[in-house]
């Protein structure tokens, strides 16, 4: 099993949805699925995402209850804010391992509560059970549900334009410590605040945005996918965690390919101007890029070598 090839399989089977049923807004294909709830929120649609934590995949064993509670719901939050999106509610299922005693499965409850309120939305409901077998790992799933923004509504993956700037929030590499399992994925903040900004700053001119879960480089290419476009990318190092090994290709690949950065990926029309950090956040807000017209993802290296990068991050195999 490839997961591009199961995705595609998913979404080429869910293309008919909303003409079958008319409340499915955006199904399948983006970072949230839109329902049009006409009964809700005045109105205002409707966003839902399910994320999961497995560990041994998303986290080590030994890894603070805690922490695996904060990425899980942090996750899914940061799905709701691709699409500039307000969480509302917070869903949780359990898979817990065989033997769990009472007080870790005590902690893990207390941590998806307190983290879902953090974020701005109660955890409401959910499911628990125990796997029959020894030694199968933790699995926490988190349904988020928000609410579009009011005026401009979701923002989508597949509307960016040829011509439009290419940005992003914050920096991108280093967010997995490979000897502890530790780093920034267990402890980054949701750009919800900063969603909400572009999409009250720029309304209609910011034209299609996604988060970063799987690296830069194979997140890229989905949004030139879902457009029909080329993402022609030039990255300025202080968008970088780059290391000791300093601004060099190599180290540029490897930060586009890490994944887990869950900044925001967003192509805004070229008359608008933004800002070099969010004033609502002090977030950093860097041009990366344009739209061209064609296909795939590319990195223009400083001396010009054009890179394809479409390919380069995370995927289940």
């Amino acid at each position: 099993m490839r997961e591009a090839e199961l995705l595609t399989h998913i979404y080429s089977r869910s293309a008919g949805l909303s003409g079958v049923f008319p409340r499915v807004l955006v199904g399948p294909g983006d970072d949230c699925a839109v329902l049009g709830v006409g009964a809700v929120a005045g109105g205002a649609a409707v966003l839902l995402k399910t994320d999961q934590v497995i560990e041994g995949r998303h986290f080590v064993r030994g890894t603070p209850l805690d922490l695996v509670a904060r990425k899980a719901i942090a996750r899914a939050v940061s799905d709701i804010a691709a699409m500039a999106g307000t969480p509302t509610a917070i869903l949780a299922a359990c898979a817990l391992p065989r033997g769990m005693t009472q007080e870790d499965a005590n902690t893990l409850f207390e941590a998806c509560a307190a983290w879902s309120q953090r974020f701005g939305a109660p955890l409401v409901g959910g499911d628990i059970a125990t796997f029959a077998a020894n030694g199968a790992g933790l699995t926490l799933t988190i349904t988020a549900v928000g609410e579009a923004h009011t005026v401009r509504g979701g923002v989508l993956r597949s509307t960016a334009r040829v011509g439009d700037h290419l940005y992003i929030t914050g920096r991108i590499g280093g967010s997995f410590d490979a000897e502890t399992g530790m780093g920034r994925h267990l402890t980054f903040e949701p750009r919800v605040k900063e969603a909400a900004w572009l999409a009250d700053e720029l309304n209609h001119d910011l034209h299609a945005m996604m988060d970063l879960s799987d690296g830069l480089g194979i997140d890229a290419g989905r949004m030139a996918a879902a457009s029909s476009v080329q993402l022609e990318l030039t990255l300025p190092p202080e968008c970088l965690q780059l290391g000791a090994a300093g601004p060099t290709l190599e180290a540029t690949l490897r930060a586009i390919s890490q994944g887990e950065d869950y900044e925001l990926l967003f192509a805004v029309d070229p008359a608008r101007q933004v800002p070099p950090v969010c004033p609502a956040t002090g977030t950093m807000l860097t041009r990366i890029g344009v739209c061209r017209g064609g296909e795939g993802a590319v990195l223009v290296a400083d001396n010009g070598e054009r890179v394809e990068i479409h390919r380069l991050g995370w995927e289940h195999s």
